[in-house]
């Protein structure tokens, strides 16, 4: 049995104009003879009704102190409506299929609420299923854990959902369906000449997607490439092949992926930048706040510490959380909000000198101020105003000649 994982987001699903398409990918892996699994999002975004955030707006979040427990149970009822939704259209259009919740599916996680972690994927039901249906729609985002508590996995659950199945199915490959052609050199909506790539390393995507490339979680890329199993970003409206991810060309192209300096422009907005100074002892300001910050759960971000205090960066809608802790602990935080982390990630930068100058430079010829700046071996960020972030993505895009495709720049 030939198996194959795909996943449809939430606006490929948001409609029944929308679902048609996706309809039309599944026949056309069936018709290849492959078994499917189907992992589906929340239907569309807000303010669609069975949206994720609609749903917690049902019960104020966050404005309200919810019970993650029954957070929980609220939010894995948009993937469960999903999946109903598109088995009976299947099965409208004479498709065998059968809907199955994430814990159906064999889903076994922690019980970490709101942030699970799978544990284990038993796919011993859906194998059964398979043997007398051709198509498993699965909820996604979702699990349970050994004690019965419906978990939901974080945002991009959905990815990491069909990614377990991929590895535990031992499948042919996954298939991420979206809004866009594939993995581009930057965020189409920001940057108007941003291309596809036609193959990307896991290595890549994952460093783009945790430096905010909303195509796929980088968690679900780990999974993928622990198991050893290809995946391709596609989109849903188009019959394009979209972007393979892969360890090397040299197995699927019979070349391997030539070094590129740059990958891609990823961004995260908005964010606020915090920065807590202190004339006491260092120790103490490092100590307390990013303790206080994790008790309260809190994800910080862009970190700088210094001999007299630190900086680093929080989700803009946790700002006023953040700030009320820190005063609390007697700090006088001096807080900028409206900000946008731009990241340059390529690994081919390793090693390689002037790029950071090239950075600054054409960020500077913009008229972008820099609030912040980190690097590594294969990224280099930097902290700008919001209201500059389709400037500073646009003028590194162009630097980079990002648009230029990888044929023209080799000749």
């Amino acid at each position: 049995m030939q198996v194959m994982v795909q996943k449809f987001g939430g606006t490929s699903v948001q409609s029944a104009e929308n679902r048609e398409h996706v309809i039309r990918h599944i026949r056309e892996a069936l018709v290849q003879e492959y078994k499917l699994v189907v992992v589906v999002s929340a239907l569309g975004r807000k303010p669609d009704p069975y949206a994720t955030d609609s749903l917690l707006g049902l019960v104020d979040f966050p404005t309200n102190t919810n019970s993650p427990r029954e957070l929980d149970l609220l939010m894995s009822c948009g993937e469960v409506i999903s999946s109903v939704v598109l088995s009976n259209e299947l099965q409208k259009n004479h498709i065998s299929t059968v809907a199955l919740t994430g814990a159906q599916a064999g889903f076994v996680t922690n019980e970490d609420f709101n942030r699970a972690k799978i544990k284990e994927v038993n796919p011993s039901r859906i194998l059964k299923e398979l043997e007398t249906h051709d198509v498993v729609v699965v909820a996604g985002f979702q699990g349970q854990s050994e004690s019965g508590e419906i978990t939901t996995i974080g945002r991009g659950g959905s990815d990491t959902s069909a990614a377990a199945l991929g590895v535990a199915l031992a499948a042919e490959r996954i298939e991420i369906f979206t809004d866009v052609e594939g993995i581009m050199t930057a965020d189409p909506r920001v940057v108007k000449n941003a291309r596809p790539l036609d193959v990307v390393t896991y290595t890549e995507i994952c460093n783009l997607a945790y430096q905010g490339a909303k195509v796929i979680h980088p968690r679900a890329v780990e999974i993928a490439m622990q198991g050893k199993i290809p995946m391709r970003i596609r989109s849903t409206y188009s019959e394009q092949l979209g972007t393979l991810v892969t360890s090397s060309r040299v197995h699927e192209l019979g070349m391997d992926i030539p070094d590129r300096m740059i990958t891609g422009i990823a961004h995260i907005s908005p964010v606020t930048q915090i920065k807590v100074q202190t004339k006491e002892s260092a120790y103490r300001v490092q100590s307390e706040v990013f303790k206080a910050m994790a008790e309260a759960g809190i994800s910080v971000d862009f970190i700088n510490i210094s001999p007299t205090g630190v900086v680093y960066t929080v989700p803009e809608n946790l700002t006023t959380k953040a700030i009320e802790i820190l005063e609390m602990l007697g700090f006088h935080p001096e807080v900028t909000e409206g900000c946008a982390k731009v990241s340059a990630v390529g690994a081919g930068m390793s090693g390689v000198p002037g790029v950071a100058s090239k950075i600054v430079q054409a960020l500077t010829d913009s008229g972008v101020q820099i609030l912040q700046s980190a690097d590594s071996h294969t990224t280099i960020w930097v902290l700008v105003h919001n209201d500059d972030l389709v400037t500073a993505v646009n003028a590194l895009h162009d630097v980079f000649d990002l648009s230029v495709t990888e044929e023209l720049q080799e000749s």
